[in-house]
């Protein structure tokens, strides 16, 4: 099965949001909803891929939430869950006008 296949439906099934993604969402200047990361889930794009990552396959996802704002999730699809490991709102700083490329220092 393809790895973006993998990912779209793992949250059919269950999603395990790791303790750092549960302190990343709840950030006051962040507030990102579990249907905030349900939607970026279904509708986002892979941005980049971490086939080597220590936890196992992951990926970089960009989307938008239910307000619009964009969010990246940092997820691994396991056998009978997808783990999100971070949730977070990405700095104009560091990333490209469309949030889609990493800006180098």
């Amino acid at each position: 099965m393809e790895f973006r296949q993998l990912i779209r439906d793992r949250p059919s099934q269950r999603i395990l949001f790791l303790s750092h993604a549960v302190r990343q969402m709840s950030r006051p200047d962040r507030m990102i909803s579990t249907a905030d990361v349900r939607k970026v889930i279904e509708e986002g794009e892979i941005i980049e891929d971490y086939p080597e990552d220590t936890r196992g396959r992951s990926c970089l996802i960009l989307g938008r939430g239910r307000d619009g704002r964009p969010i990246h999730i940092v997820c691994a699809p396991k056998d009978e869950y997808l783990a999100i490991i971070t949730a977070y709102i990405p700095e104009e700083a560091q990333w490209s006008k469309d949030f889609r490329t990493r800006i180098k220092s």
